[in-house]
């Protein structure tokens, strides 16, 4: 029976999975509650001029009566002896004390409460403050921070201010535990004891650190820790509800696996728990570690050999019209598959315009479900996405055309325009962008997506990358520029090579927008090879 006092120390945080709440994944969305914050701000001062007003007020009238008072209570028969004394008692108990009472009924925070009402619906909820922290931990993994960075502000190429305090660190381990999470858990668990054993005031106890921490640390199978850490737990709190029953648990469970392995007793290690100290779970994604190590610039199969064979060139559409006398600036990229880049392809006028456009638009992007094929949010695509039409803007018309001419392929039956805004952590892992499902419906009318055009809409601070694991290339975003690649090869079979991903963003927001051009209307512009890679 014992072990049943061994029970999660877990407080469950309610998500409400309504139809309208989404993760904030767009920067661009997010900069309107800065300036909501700011009006609340400015709200509350508001509210609390007008408390200090009240009572300052009441202080004056208390007062000024108590100094009445002392004189009538004094001697009270000789006080109303005198007719306006008298007058005057009656006219304060009537009139003036009537008013006093309802000057201290007034509520000056109706005013702060009704604005607090009407901006409540665009605040973020319990699923959008999870994804903020689930972000966090996405950059800790990509670019391998550890947990003491991020509570310091400290990110590469960055000077910030901006510090997470005990509280912030305790929550962001709840975050992971309640997702059973705890290679997270102990990470955040760790910072947060770390931070107040350097006597940073908080309002989460040493004890409550202590039960979560050491529980998670026995979850990630370091038995030795976790005793270390529940006997200080013990010696902090020795009534704690659990800490009695699962200190005689996790001793039990050693003493049984050094018995197992033939081993002496050894004391725990002193070292604080940092990244690296556990390995971190495998997931879905078989090319992680090297999908991550491009992100962070690293790995990058950029050999002498192969820049010999790249060349930067102006590009006149086989002559186009349009691109006779302003012709597009093309630079290789990568050989093999070509991955090409062009230079000055949206000016900061058309940005602009795009992002305005876009952003009442921006919901949460989209994937196909490769076992229903329906169109689901997934945390592997993390971003907001509009899609925009020529017929809107003159704008989005010239954007099209150009791509148009650029690439010598019709986009009469490419997909719309489509602008993606990536917040905090933002990402898109790696991914197809042709499709392996041929009932879908869009593949009968138009075919399958034969190429993308990635157009850059800002420059960001830090990560964001484009890669392609597959071959080891990574294109860092540039404002004004965009990408062009073939999905499929000649004969229409799937390039896998081209196998891709959005990099988180770490610091910055990035904005792109793209267009898939897909087979139809290509026969004559690019005509079918011999053979299947042609």
């Amino acid at each position: 029976m014992e072990k049943f006092l061994f029970f999660i120390p877990w407080i469950l945080l309610c998500c409400c999975w309504t139809t309208h709440a989404e993760v904030f994944t767009s920067i661009g969305q997010m900069t309107d509650l800065i300036y909501t914050e700011k009006e609340l701000v400015q709200s509350l001062r508001e509210y609390i001029k007008a408390e200090e007003s009240k009572l300052a007020a009441v202080k004056s009238w208390a007062s000024k009566l108590d100094a009445l008072t002392r004189v009538s209570t004094s001697d009270p028969e000789g006080y109303l002896a005198h007719p306006v004394n008298a007058y005057k008692l009656m006219k304060r108990l009537n009139t003036e004390w009537s008013e006093l009472e309802s000057l201290v009924l007034q509520n000056p925070s109706d005013g702060f409460i009704a604005n607090m009402s009407v901006h409540r619906q665009y605040f973020p909820d319990e699923e959008d403050q999870t994804g903020a922290a689930k972000a966090l931990m996405r950059l800790q993994d990509t670019y391998q921070l550890d947990s003491e960075a991020f509570s310091k502000g400290k990110l590469p190429g960055v000077h910030s201010n901006t510090v997470l305090t005990v509280d912030d660190c305790f929550d962001m381990g709840k975050t992971a535990y309640n997702d059973a999470d705890y290679y997270h858990a102990v990470l955040w668990f760790q910072q947060s004891l770390k931070q107040l054993d350097d006597g940073e005031e908080a309002v989460v106890s040493k004890a409550d650190i202590l039960d979560y921490l050491s529980y998670s640390v026995y979850q990630m199978g370091d038995l030795p820790r976790a005793v270390v850490l529940t006997r200080r737990l013990v010696a902090i709190d020795p009534n704690h509800d659990r800490a009695g029953g699962n200190l005689r648990y996790f001793e039990r469970l050693l003493s049984k696996q050094l018995t197992e392995m033939n081993q002496a007793d050894q004391p725990a290690t002193e070292e604080p728990i940092q990244l690296g100290t556990y390995s971190r779970p495998k997931d879905h994604l078989p090319e992680r570690e090297s999908y991550e190590a491009l992100c962070r610039g690293e790995g990058v199969q950029m050999t002498v050999a192969r820049q010999s064979r790249l060349f930067c060139r102006y590009q006149d559409g086989d002559r186009n019209p349009r691109l006779l006398l302003k012709p597009m600036k093309e630079e290789d990229e990568w050989d093999n598959p070509h991955i090409v880049r062009y230079l000055e392809m949206l000016s900061d006028e058309e940005i602009e315009k795009i992002k305005e456009l876009a952003k009442p638009r921006l919901a949460r992007a989209t994937v196909r479900d490769p076992q229903t094929g329906v169109l689901t949010t997934a945390n592997y695509r993390v971003s907001k996405s509009a899609w925009l039409e020529g017929e809107e803007d003159v704008i989005i018309e010239r954007v099209n055309q150009r791509i148009e001419d650029i690439t010598g392929l019709t986009v009469e039956t490419a997909e719309l325009l489509q602008v993606a805004n990536y917040g905090v952590g933002g990402q898109y892992e790696p991914h197809f962008d042709f499709s392996r499902r041929p009932f879908d419906s869009n593949l009968k009318v138009d075919g399958n997506r034969l190429a993308t055009f990635l157009n850059y809409m800002s420059d960001v601070q830090a990560g964001g990358a484009t890669v392609f694991p597959d071959f080891g290339a990574a294109i860092w975003p540039r404002k004004g520029t965009a990408v062009f690649w073939y999905n499929l090869f000649r004969s229409g079979e799937g390039d896998y090579r081209t196998r891709h991903a959005a990099c988180p963003v770490l610091v910055g927001s990035k904005w792109v927008s793209n267009k898939w051009i897909h087979e139809r209307g290509q026969e004559f512009r690019r005509p079918c090879g011999l053979t299947e890679v042609d």
